[in-house]
């Protein structure tokens, strides 16, 4: 049985421990090290491994001090570099042993959990998403900080997908002088949006799944309530906006 907690969602930070009873993950280290610890408990020697999408500090502020208490922390050559490049003092921490490079469709294991990372489409080096199987034959799709996801999916039991914003929502806002045209552009090509998300939920098999989670809301071009509501009503699935 799969279990999800979500650590932090948002601008301001992502990170969720999943687990299937067996092997603790970490998807993503996008808050401090000391929020982490509290998050789980205090027992950040249980994680197994984190996985990280991209580079940017939302979703790897921790990235070095994961690696540093001894946790293998995935990603892909691009992220890795990125990490690299702005790292200064801790650049030797990505290039150590703890950092485990993996490319798109490159299946791999991490104690009982079979993943397979695929492209996603954001602007960082090398961003990936992650399919999750556990030996029961659960499967959690993660995806985030994409504007397109180019798979479908069979089987899948857990969804842990990106639902930044509504269309309607940030036109409104640029219209009345709250977001920045420019912006406004960069979330069109950068990030899933309510309407994305519905769409790749009508495109894929669903009939396994028992729960969705909609990640990295917005804070000025988003409704939880609505998002909430307008996925458990195309899905008839219970749905948790994580926060």
């Amino acid at each position: 049985m799969i279990k999800i907690s979500a650590l932090a969602s948002g601008s301001k930070g992502n990170c969720y421990r999943v687990t299937d009873s067996r092997t603790p993950l970490l998807l993503e280290c996008g808050i401090s090290i000391q929020k982490i610890k509290k998050g789980v408990g205090f027992k950040l020697a249980d994680i197994a491994g984190c996985l990280v999408t991209h580079e940017h500090q939302d979703h790897c502020k921790a990235a070095a001090d994961i690696t540093r208490a001894g946790i293998d922390t995935y990603m892909s050559a691009g992220t890795a570099w990125a990490l690299i490049e702005t790292a200064s003092k801790d650049s030797a921490i990505f290039a150590g042993h703890r950092v485990k490079i993996k490319k798109a469709l490159e299946q791999f294991k991490v104690g009982t959990w079979t993943i397979l990372p695929f492209a996603t489409q954001h602007d960082a080096k090398e961003p990936l998403g992650f399919l999750l199987a556990n030996q029961e034959g659960d499967k959690l799709l993660y995806a985030t900080d994409t504007y397109y996801i180019q798979y479908r999916f069979q089987d899948l039991t857990h969804i842990m997908i990106e639902c930044n914003y509504a269309k309607d929502i940030l036109q409104a806002n640029v219209r009345a002088g709250l977001v920045p045209a420019v912006l406004e552009k960069r979330l069109l090509t950068s990030h899933f949006s309510l309407e994305n998300v519905k769409e790749f939920l009508k495109a894929n098999d669903l009939s396994r799944v028992r729960e969705i989670w909609l990640l990295h809301l917005s804070d000025q071009n988003s409704d939880a309530e609505r998002f909430k509501r307008e996925v458990q009503e195309l899905t008839g699935k219970p749905v948790f906006v994580a926060g």
